[in-house]
């Protein structure tokens, strides 16, 4: 019998990405509550830089693993339109996760500013070019608000799922899941 759920590894990622991610936003909300330049602001700043690329490095390895494991089956079996939505709005998530941190980084690059990552400087992707770095940010900050939109609807589709439709999607994920199909 198939296992039901996804590999205790996807698992993991899955739910340690929740929580890097909230620290991504966080820091850059929490950030804005300082004087511009403060060590405070500073600090909060530095924090999403580095939870934003942390979320790259994270993503790229639940890449790996679904390309190593099968998602389990959804059962029932919901209707195509769903499955449809569900590949785009996953494949929405894959992109912010990936293009967001990207860009995050094209950004600082652009402005000529240090890259950290946990004591770690990173290279810079392009040279110093303002224009490019205003263009960038506006459209990191843009996908970023995108990102909670989208973020709140993953949330939702599973509780719907679970409460509503009553399928195991979201029995799939959840790290204390003991149910069978």
């Amino acid at each position: 019998m198939n296992n039901p759920r996804y590999h205790s590894a996807s698992i993991f990622l899955h739910w340690l990405m929740l929580v890097v991610l909230v620290g991504v936003y966080a820091a850059i909300e929490l950030h804005e509550l300082f004087p511009d330049g403060s060590p405070t602001y500073e600090l909060f700043e530095n924090w999403h830089f580095m939870l934003g690329l942390t979320v790259f490095a994270l993503v790229l390895a639940r890449l790996v693993l679904r390309l190593r494991y099968a998602a389990p089956p959804i059962t029932p079996a919901p209707p195509k339109w769903q499955q449809s939505l569900s590949r785009l709005g996953h494949g929405l998530l894959y992109a912010l996760m990936i293009g967001m941190p990207i860009g995050g980084w094209l950004m600082l690059s652009a402005k000529g500013e240090t890259i950290p990552f946990y004591g770690l400087t990173l290279p810079p992707l392009v040279a110093p070019n303002e224009e490019l770095a205003e263009l960038i940010e506006e459209i990191h900050e843009t996908v970023g608000t995108a990102g909670y939109y989208l973020i709140a609807l993953h949330t939702l589709a599973g509780l719907a799922h679970h409460y509503l439709l009553r399928d195991n999607t979201l029995q799939r994920m959840l790290p204390w899941s003991t149910k069978r199909s």
